[in-house]
């Protein structure tokens, strides 16, 4: 899902000097938590936040409801605010004949997920800005995306949308309750999947793996055509699959894919760090936002690549992503990972912080290295942007082997050129005007980002490992203090009036807090984790059809379109029932408690039915069936803490990638700790806590200890048909 594209440029909008526009003044937005609302506080239009207050209003005054769902990132948000929304003219119509009511998507995820369907539904579009037009209960009846301000290409401006939806609610009235009526019944049972249900086949993987390998584009890779989206599960899909099968073209695709989004314009050449998706099919031309969400999962993405491949490439990738994150979205004091970065630092400009002119690039660059980043970067008098076509986006259009070609110099001297050319680049790039940096600290997002710090620490170990480890277990200690209730389970955000948590705040933070227990021993976190997992259990869980619910059944009421939601797709976040699937698995494995797989299965075969159909976007629900089929996978290490065996067994672990790996390194000084989850401690006094050895788990069965690497490499990359045929625990 994106925000909506506008046929409009924007030369076309309203200059801040309009005199339609009227003075700021400051209303109920003013004190709202959503930096995105806070940002409408000035506006004429009388806006509403989500609440009860506005239904009665709505309700008391006879009036529908105008909807708007977007973004502090969103930049065609900022746009319509500006041509419409701070236009007086406008606000006076809005004012006259609707509620108001203003939406921060991060926020309220789950009203902006019905509305989007609902708005899809008529229109045949979804993104940002949503525009929705509802019954003053709630239920909608028309909508699009982006309105421009005026009648342009075909298309009717806002105002006339405006006077029409209310000349039809006044006159036509019995039509729209009709339209709105079988709308929300449309919308209730494509969200509820109430006869998806079928059998966990662990075919299903296989086919949903087809269904995206069908999509692979081979000259640019990726999936599809443009817009093109990074989908992170399904390259974790293939990596895994290829781990399990050891078939080729599933690496290939892979590794095409990765390389070529961190060469092109959609990832920060400079600082590091993935920009949303990129708007042509060559990963050039970006939407320049970054979001926690994409750059987490992708973090992931190249933290596992490298594992499968050791190419320093991969590493390089992820290394620069957690620089920049360190650096800009993240609360390095308190712990704490911020929400997004704007593309943009005024609606004058699109991208200008992150592209460059020539004569920019030359500006601070010594002819020398103006030559080399010229080549390098693609950097020519015209660039990809339009509305400066001075612009340039940057990409790897050439490495240093070729430049050194290309200019007489030795392959050396045109790396170090480049590296000093990027120094300065960037140096010289902080100094712009700077997109603005959404600090709330929302709970599911912190804990994807927790859990891709903590893989990466395993895997990396060494100074940027224990960075990574130190900052993750920072976050989650503060989300635990700050946004966790012994009653009403998690919070959705850390700060502001409390918001109920959704299922994915439970099921990522469940995560987080597993991948923390087994980096630490901490039964803690592991606590923390099953608490979690329980309020799942007793507030989401779906009893008639299995999976879960996006909201609890104690969640206050949401009012309007008030449907049961069972969320499936990875959009944009990975399907929450699919991680919560996993995250029972996981549980079973460390616990044994049939109670856990139980629920994992019924939750899988909620969705079984369907599954298939939808391939690319359900890559985490395939990975969830390839999991709960093989079993999770425990390798514990035993051995003095100092003992280089030991230690080359922990690395051979850490740097050899499975999906549900879980790594447990356990020290004599531990036995009597307690850390130990059940079926782990089942397992522990088998073995010589003293002694160097590696133990493989899966399921039920564990493989013989191991004491070289190499077969405890073998072991893990048969971890199924390996660990089957071991001994049981």
């Amino acid at each position: 899902m994106r925000d909506a594209v506008a046929p409009t440029s924007k030369g076309s909008t309203l200059s801040e000097e309009n005199p339609k526009q009227s003075p700021a003044k400051a209303h109920r937005l003013a004190g709202s938590a959503s930096p995105y609302l806070r940002s409408a506080a000035h506006q004429p239009v009388e806006w509403y936040e989500w609440s009860e207050e506005a239904f009665a209003s709505a309700r008391a005054q006879n009036k529908p409801i105008l909807l708007d769902i977007g973004a502090v990132w969103c930049h065609w948000c900022h746009v319509m605010d500006r041509e419409s929304y701070e236009n007086a003219e406008t606000a006076a119509l809005i004012n006259q004949y609707f509620i108001p009511v203003k939406v921060d998507r991060d926020e309220r995820p789950d009203v902006d997920a019905r509305y989007q369907s609902a708005v899809s539904a008529v229109s045949g579009q979804g993104g940002w800005p949503l525009t929705g037009f509802l019954t003053p209960d709630g239920r909608p009846f028309f909508g699009g995306t982006y309105f421009p301000p005026q009648d342009a290409m075909g298309r009717p401006g806002f105002p006339r949308i405006l006077q029409a939806v209310a000349d039809a609610f006044a006159n036509k009235r019995e039509e729209l309750e009709r339209a709105a009526a079988g709308l929300s019944d449309a919308v209730s049972k494509s969200e509820s999947f109430s006869s998806a249900r079928g059998i966990v086949d662990p075919a299903i993987v296989g086919q949903m793996t087809s269904a995206i390998l069908e999509l692979f584009d081979p000259r640019y890779g990726g999936f599809g055509r443009a817009p093109k989206f990074p989908h992170s599960q399904a390259i974790d899909l293939l990596l895994e699959r290829h781990q399990d099968t050891r078939e080729e073209r599933l690496l290939h695709i892979a590794e095409r894919t990765l390389v070529n989004m961190a060469s092109g314009g959609v990832y920060d050449q400079l600082a590091g760090g993935f920009h949303r998706y990129s708007v042509d099919e060559r990963w050039l031309v970006p939407h320049f936002e970054k979001m926690s969400y994409d750059n987490s999962e992708l973090l992931k993405n190249y933290v596992h690549a490298w594992q499968v491949t050791q190419k320093p490439f991969f590493r390089g990738v992820a290394t620069n992503i957690i620089g920049w994150v360190n650096h800009t979205l993240s609360d390095q004091r308190q712990g704490g990972f911020f929400a997004s970065q704007d593309a943009d630092y005024s609606l004058d400009d699109d991208g200008d912080y992150f592209t460059w002119t020539l004569d920019e690039l030359r500006a601070v660059l010594s002819s020398e290295e103006a030559r080399v980043a010229e080549l390098h970067f693609d950097v020519e008098a015209n660039g990809e942007m339009h509305h400066n076509p001075a612009k340039n986006v940057l990409w790897v259009a050439r490495g240093a082997t070729e430049i050194s070609g290309h200019l007489g110099i030795s392959e050396k001297e045109a790396s170090e050129l480049l590296d000093s050319a990027a120094r300065k680049m960037l140096a010289a790039r902080v100094k712009r005007p700077t997109p603005a940096v959404d600090t709330t600290i929302y709970t599911g997002w912190n804990g994807m980002f927790a859990s891709a710090y903590l893989d990466a620490a395993r895997a990396f170990g060494g100074e940027i490992g224990e960075g990574c480890r130190a900052f993750a277990l920072k976050t989650l200690n503060r989300i635990l203090a700050g946004a966790w209730d012994d009653k009403r389970g998690l919070a959705h955000r850390l700060g502001g009036a409390w918001l109920p948590g959704t299922l994915d705040d439970h099921v990522f933070m469940a995560q987080a807090l597993l991948d923390a227990y087994e980096a630490t021993l901490d039964r803690r976190y592991f606590a923390a984790a099953e608490g979690a997992m329980a309020r799942v259990l007793a507030q989401h869980w779906d009893a008639e059809n299995g999976g879960f619910f996006d909201r609890a059944a104690d969640a206050p009421p949401m009012g309007g379109l008030d449907v049961r939601r069972k969320p499936l797709q990875d959009s944009p976040t990975p399907s929450g029932n699919a991680i919560a699937a996993i995250s029972l698995d996981r549980l079973h494995g460390f616990t044994g408690n049939a109670m856990y797989r139980e629920h994992a299965e019924k939750t899988l075969s909620a969705f079984a039915g369907v599954a298939p159909q939808y391939g690319l976007f359900a890559g985490s629900y395939a990975l969830a069936v390839a999991l709960h089929a093989r079993g999770t996978i425990e390798v514990v290490v035993t051995g003095n803490g100092a003992d280089p065996a030991a230690q080359k067994l922990e690395r051979a672990a850490a740097e050899t990638f499975r999906f549900g790996k879980a790594l447990l390194r356990i020290t004599p000084e531990m036995q009597t700790k307690g850390w130990l989850a059940p079926a782990l401690a089942e397992t522990l006094p088998h073995l010589r806590a003293n002694i160097a050895q590696a133990v493989v788990c899966s399921g039920t069965t564990c493989q013989p200890p191991v004491t070289e690497p190499a077969a405890l490499r073998k072991l893990l990359l048969n971890g199924s048909a390996g660990a089957a045929s071991g001994a049981s625990r």
